[in-house]
């Protein structure tokens, strides 16, 4: 699947400021040493967020930044964001110069940016009729945005591994553990010893996935999924922050599903520093490791020769994990998971409601609407852009690959929601009522009503349509029994 992610640069840079005082939000300095701990950060040397050039910041800035962030609860991201300048989106090539690039990535796709913007100053000299050359960034910008990516020769062999061997030969390795409770979370997907008997009658290898508490050593949730994706990321990381709360921190690995869209969209949407292990290197993830090595040890071994379903190995997980694995003295910290997890100090944030972590696992995008019937395609499905957006040749939207249900206009530069989406309805278009279009014409240049435009459309019990009162009073009376949903949050059928 084609990844369209849509990254301003307001965007890079709120990322960038908030991986630079991330550690000071996870993990608050004592007080009275706030001031040594931005100094040690202003020392330090940073990869531009937009040239990848080593700079530095002052401890004045640094400082800035941090206030910014912890004075915002709900999204200390967004505050972060660079004011959009008011060139945005004006091209500065001429178009013999655009054109000329063009010719030059078709005949040379793999080349990198800088050695095209090198050829481009080359030619430039040789031919001033292809008028002035503007800087390597604006050459850069306008290659991406037009898709003119370089495109990577297949390597011969894998490297990585041999990379990573050195790098642990060479490199000593020491226990880590951090100071607060939610200062950081570990994440990692499991593959099961044993088989699962689905309901369509086959055995399938499961695979769990579990998030640790650095510091208590709490297993957060564990759960078994018959896939790895970034749907079975998010259903499992979303019910460990409604159980624990919000951490600052998640170390993972570099796998698709967490390194995808909608997760790394919505750890940022929730504030949460997302860090990553080095390439072959599971050792840097290692209290999750010895997690699937005493899962493995105790729970794998109770369950072998058992016929299993998905169903009813979740149910055995979820008890042992509770019961024994969190209530069991840790021989390291002398007390059992849960016990340091109630008693230490920590840096948990209360969990947002169901609505808001829904709405935060969404990937960004764009797509350009159809003149013709006002309507853009996502994942093969057509969605409808209402009319008073029909001015909007190119649109962003926000929803989850798994989930078009959700899916919402929004402003690219602000993030803000213009309005939701909802899929073509052929049948419901069949009926030949239409809405008039607003325009800026006066009262007596309507045109007259042909019996086909009305300005308003009958009531079809959309969304905005408040609910009645009887349903409005069961829906109450079945929230007030505290009884879980009627429903699944996955499909039924054991193999989701």
């Amino acid at each position: 699947m084609t990844k369209q992610p849509t990254q301003s640069t307001a965007a890079l840079w709120a990322r960038f400021r908030f991986s630079v005082i991330g550690s000071l939000l996870s993990a608050p300095p004592p007080r009275g040493e706030l001031k040594a701990a931005i100094g040690s950060l202003a020392e330090k040397i940073w990869a531009h967020p937009i040239t990848g050039r080593a700079v530095q910041y002052s401890a004045t800035t640094i400082e800035r930044w941090y206030y910014k962030a912890r004075n915002e609860r709900d999204d200390p991201v967004r505050v972060l964001r660079r004011a959009v300048r008011k060139d945005c989106g004006k091209v500065s090539l001429g178009s013999n110069l655009t054109e000329h690039l063009r010719q030059q990535y078709q005949e040379h796709p793999h080349w990198s940016y800088q050695l095209h913007y090198d050829n481009l100053v080359s030619s430039v000299k040789a031919d001033p009729s292809l008028g002035p050359l503007c800087s390597y960034s604006t050459v850069k910008r306008f290659m991406q945005t037009r898709g003119m990516v370089r495109k990577r020769r297949r390597p011969k062999g894998r490297p990585g591994e041999e990379r990573a061997a050195r790098r642990r030969e060479n490199r000593e390795i020491r226990s880590y553990e951090s100071e607060y409770v939610g200062s950081l979370w570990h994440l990692d997907f499991h593959h099961g010893s044993l088989k699962v008997l689905t309901h369509a009658g086959q055995w399938q290898r499961p695979i769990v996935l579990g998030i640790l508490d650095d510091h208590s050593r709490l297993c957060c949730h564990m759960q078994w999924y018959l896939s790895e994706t970034a749907e079975d990321l998010v259903h499992g990381f979303s019910q460990a922050v409604q159980k624990r709360g919000l951490p600052r921190a998640l170390l993972t690995d570099n796998g698709a599903a967490m390194v995808s869209d909608e997760f790394t969209e919505g750890l940022l949407s929730l504030g949460i520093v997302h860090e990553k292990t080095l390439p072959y290197s599971p050792y840097q993830n290692g209290k999750q490791e010895r997690l699937w090595a005493t899962m493995e040890g105790r729970l794998m071994e109770m369950l072998d020769g058992v016929e299993w379903t998905l169903d009813f190995l979740n149910e055995a997980t979820g008890a042992w994990t509770e019961i024994e694995y969190n209530r069991a003295v840790h021989r390291e910290l002398s007390m059992s998971p849960v016990e340091r997890f109630s008693k230490a100090p920590d840096v948990l944030r209360p969990s947002p409601s169901s609505l808001v972590i829904r709405q935060a696992f969404r990937l960004q995008t764009t797509r350009v609407q159809r003149a013709s019937d006002g309507t853009i395609s996502l994942e093969g499905v057509r969605f409808e852009i209402p009319s008073r957006f029909r001015h909007f040749r190119k649109v962003a939207v926000r929803y989850a690959r798994w989930d078009l249900g959700r899916v919402d206009l929004i402003d690219p530069q602000s993030g803000t929601v213009l309005a939701p989406l909802y899929p073509l309805d052929r049948a419901a278009n069949a009926d030949g009522r239409r809405s008039a279009i607003a325009s800026d014409r006066g009262p007596d240049d309507d045109e007259p009503d042909d019996g086909i435009l009305s300005d308003s459309t009958p009531d079809d019990g959309g969304p905005d349509k408040p609910l009645p009162p009887l349903l409005k009073k069961i829906l109450a009376e079945y929230r007030a029994t505290g009884m879980p949903p009627a429903y699944l949050p996955k499909r039924a059928d054991s193999g989701k």
